[in-house]
């Protein structure tokens, strides 16, 4: 079973919004909340990755739910949900209007909360930490990847859905929400945390200027939004003037975000070649491809651990796979499903699994995640600690941008 995966809230999605007609010749005789349900089901229908639908018969699903009474709004979100449930997949979800909004706001690059990329296992029901935002009240307080969160204001979270905790965990800037984290060592303590409006902001560049090495670009890239691609071509431009001679791209706790931005940000460091292959329910396989000039050529080594995810994963899988850059840290997260969102006419949505991605040597991550060419623990990562000695990960990337090994096959 897989893993859900939400950044309070972002996700792996297409930044398509497709809209499925949901009139039907027969459509006059049906309520507004049976057009609304069985508009759901169609684009269900018609998009979703697993075309035996679990392995049931998805036209007696629809026929069984429009036989009950569908009273008001609520029945029938609930009614789609139960529907959607039945799919066993954690990431095929519906998200009323306020959920929706919000999540599009947050592909955006605006966020007001605590800051927490969270993850729902779907075998166990327990809801962990997949990354928080740096510098965000849940990094200030500590809350770290794999963290368990037990409770939401006293609520127990094997009770929420994936979506309803992350509401919980939003609102307005100033406001108050404990949460009771378990550690990964088994220690449980209640956080109360002071939500914010959190600028998220994608880039942090800086020059490092090594005494006895090349200079490295190092580059800290904590999500895929719709503004991340411009961010860093930016910052590579102004490294670049700077006298950059290598480069250190930080995925760590990116829990990823728009597709088309990872696609993107890949094009800016190859010239050439596969990015990602995606397979949909027909088994047909499309490619995105590098088709421009990159704006470096300088060595590359990529940070990753385990909360990198989905975007990052794409991202970090073409570099590796195409020889352009070298993985220090720890295995990926393991998210290789891609979301795309569908409009419903009331203003809610849903997310659906419409294909899976492979990258460019046809490597499945999902549920597997990318092994890093130099494997390179590190238990706690804070803001504090970038480009600092204390961070390992990063002290081990410089060394190996510094070794013959790197610097040679990077200049053939």
């Amino acid at each position: 079973m897989g893993k859900r995966v939400f950044w309070v809230g972002l996700l792996l999605i297409c930044q398509i919004v497709f809209f499925s007609p949901w009139w039907t010749p027969t459509a006059w005789a049906f309520t507004d909340n049976q057009q609304l349900f069985s508009e759901a089901w169609r684009i269900v229908d018609r998009a979703y990755l697993d075309d035996t639908f679990n392995h049931q018969n998805w036209w007696l699903v629809r026929q069984n739910a429009l036989e009950k009474p569908l009273k008001d709004r609520e029945a029938t979100y609930s009614a789609i949900r139960t529907m959607l449930k039945s799919l066993d997949d954690p990431f095929t979800r519906f998200l009323s209007p306020e959920e929706y909004r919000s999540l599009k706001v947050n592909t955006s690059g605006e966020l007001s909360g605590v800051g927490l990329q969270i993850s729902l296992d779907s075998e166990t029901g327990v809801l962990e930490v997949v990354a928080p935002i740096a510098g965000s009240p849940a990094d200030k307080a500590g809350i770290q990847s794999r963290d368990r969160i037990l409770e939401i204001d006293g609520t127990l979270t094997s009770q929420l859905t994936l979506d309803e905790a992350a509401t919980r965990m939003r609102g307005t800037a100033g406001t108050t929400v404990t949460l009771k984290i378990q550690g990964r060592a088994g220690e449980i303590n209640s956080i109360p945390l002071v939500r914010a409006a959190i600028t998220l902001n994608a880039v942090y560049a800086v020059l490092d200027k090594q005494p006895d090495g090349v200079p490295v670009g190092y580059i800290r890239l904590t999500q895929f939004s719709a503004n991340a691609p411009a961010e860093l071509a930016d910052a590579i431009a102004k490294l670049e003037d700077e006298g950059a001679g290598a480069y250190i791209l930080d995925l760590r706790n990116n829990p990823g975000g728009l597709l088309q931005a990872g696609i993107d940000i890949a094009s800016l460091w190859l010239d050439r070649g596969t990015i990602v292959y995606t397979v949909n329910r027909q088994g047909m396989m499309g490619s995105f491809e590098a088709d421009g000039l990159a704006l470096t050529q300088d060595p590359l080594v990529v940070l990753v651990n385990q909360g990198s995810a989905s975007a990052s994963e794409i991202l970090a899988g073409a570099l590796q796979d195409l020889g352009r850059a070298k993985l220090v840290g720890e295995k990926t997260f393991g998210k290789g499903l891609i979301q795309s969102l569908f409009d419903l006419f009331d203003g809610s949505g849903l997310a659906v699994t419409v294909a899976k991605y492979e990258t460019p040597n046809h490597r499945d991550i999902n549920k597997l995640g990318i092994e890093p060419d130099l494997a390179v623990p590190l238990e706690v990562i804070t803001s504090d600690d970038v480009v600092m000695v204390s961070d390992s990960q990063y002290q081990a990337a410089v060394q190996l941008l510094n070794s013959d090994s790197v610097l040679t096959a990077d200049a053939g």
